[in-house]
């Protein structure tokens, strides 16, 4: 379900309230819907409010991390389900979706009367996931094309956001983390999976997580190293919409 560019100006010049009864109409909308439909939703800060990260950011070079019978074989999705708490009805955003190893897996676990929202920024990552939803006959799944700093998910819609083995590819996290925040709903929780290692060799270490989730609001919840590789799940509380840190206050971490 494209929004046209005159009705994205329209939703963004109403008040705080009223985008939200939009954004859950859309989201009521898209949970009666068929399989793999496109969403985006109201725009939140923009990326000049925010400080640049402190610490190189790798290249998004390819929409998968590992082949997925390797990934399967060491069990990292059925460790970050049960870690988690993923389970029957959520709506679970997969950001970062890129080919969707994740979504054609978690898809399944929600069920019908959940929903799996597959966000990227490469838009040709969802073209061909869009394909791939459609070939497997997913009927719960939704297609949203983010923006490097704003995902662009309807408000207080997510029971939880996974970002998988992508954190380290996020130019601009502090405004990622930022204008997630109001999509979680109460009691939501956010789950980063990545490997242990530098930002520029496609890891990120846990203790410039930490401080990069922090400066925003976030507060660490639990941390496990996966088994059977080098990455581990670190599972976040967001902060409420009031309790975020101001963009102007932001001080961006070094690593």
């Amino acid at each position: 379900m494209a929004i046209d560019i005159g009705r994205r100006q329209v939703i963004s010049a109403l008040g705080g309230a009223a985008r939200i009864a939009i954004a859950l109409a859309f989201t009521a909308a898209l949970t009666t819907r068929g399989a793999a439909q496109d969403f985006v939703a109201p725009p939140g800060a923009p990326v000049a409010a925010f400080p640049k990260p402190k610490r190189p950011v790798a290249g998004i070079v390819s929409p998968i991390w590992r082949g997925e019978k390797e990934r399967d074989a060491a069990g990292e999705p059925r460790q970050l389900v049960r870690l988690l708490g993923i389970k029957p009805g959520m709506i679970v955003a997969d950001i970062g979706a890129g080919s969707g190893y994740y979504v054609v897996r978690l898809a399944p676990i929600v069920g019908p009367n959940g929903r799996i929202i597959a966000e990227d920024v490469v838009p040709e990552y969802l073209r061909n996931l869009r394909n791939r939803v459609r070939d497997l006959g997913l009927q719960n799944v939704t297609i949203s094309l983010g923006e490097p700093h704003d995902p662009r998910l309807p408000a207080h819609s997510l029971d939880a956001a996974v970002l998988v083995h992508m954190y380290h590819e996020i130019a601009q996290p502090y405004g990622l983390l930022y204008n997630l925040a109001p999509a979680l709903k109460p009691g939501a929780r956010v789950g980063i999976v990545d490997a242990i290692g530098p930002t520029l060799k496609h890891g990120t270490p846990p203790s410039l997580l930490r401080c990069e989730l922090a400066v925003v609001g976030y507060r660490e919840i639990a941390f496990h190293l996966l088994t059977g590789s080098n990455a581990y799940l670190a599972i976040f509380a967001p902060p409420s919409d009031e309790s975020r840190t101001r963009p102007d206050a932001m001080i961006a971490c070094t690593q």
